[in-house]
This record gives C-alpha cells, sequence and structure tokens, in this order.
C-alpha cells in the first residue's frame, strides 16, 4: 500500500498561485511536483473558498464559473447537433417510406386532397 503524502498549506498555494498566474500549464504542474490532475484542481477549488489563509478571490470564482458554462454550452451544442442529424434521418427515412411528400406534407394528407388554405 501506498503512503499518503501530506503537503503543506504554503506549498499548496504556491502550486495554485503558479497556476492561476499562467506561469505554468496544469499538466506542467503536475509533472514538475509530481502530482494528479484531480489534486491540483482540488486544491484550486479549495483557494478560491479561501481556505489557504487566502481571501476568496472573485476572480478564480467567476474564472471557474466561465469554464462551468463554457463545458455546459459545448455539451449542449454536441446535443443539439446530434438531435438535429437524428431528426434530419428520420425525415429522410420517411420521405424513402413515402409516407411523407418532399413539400414535408404527410401523405394522408395529399391523398384527402388536402390544399393550403
Amino acid at each position: 500500500m501506498r503512503n499518503q503524502r501530506n503537503f503543506s498549506s504554503e506549498f499548496e498555494r504556491q502550486v495554485v498561485e503558479e497556476l492561476l498566474g499562467g506561469e505554468s500549464h496544469p499538466a506542467q504542474l503536475c509533472r514538475r511536483y509530481n502530482i494528479s490532475s484531480s489534486l491540483l484542481y482540488h486544491w484550486k477549488d479549495q483557494y478560491s473558498q479561501g481556505k489557504f489563509n487566502n481571501e476568496p478571490t472573485e476572480e478564480a470564482a467567476l474564472r471557474d464559473r466561465i469554464e462551468k458554462l463554457e463545458r455546459l454550452v459545448g455539451k449542449l451544442i454536441l446535443e443539439n447537433g446530434f438531435l438535429k442529424r437524428g431528426l434530419q434521418n428520420s425525415l429522410n427515412q420517411s420521405r424513402i417510406n413515402g409516407r411523407l411528400s418532399p413539400d414535408g406534407r404527410t401523405s394522408s394528407a395529399l391523398s384527402e386532397g388536402g390544399v393550403d388554405s
């Protein structure tokens, strides 16, 4: 079983400030200090909440919020594209099977003499 390492609050704070300062990328910091990315982001969350004897930074909290919203927008864009392709495939399949006319009306409306008024 592996021994759990303990890091000082000052070290954790230094690493997070280096990350937030833009001096290094997260992957670089993880390699340099031999820590996992999940630990780094855990420290970042703690820092933004003021748990390293620092004032909670509004800028860090806003940055985290922006990152979460950007991930959500990306997810919604992917879902929207998936649903559009599914709808288009469904409409194309209906046209192939003869249930829809090229203008999008159902075949029953065409057979009943349905006329747009």
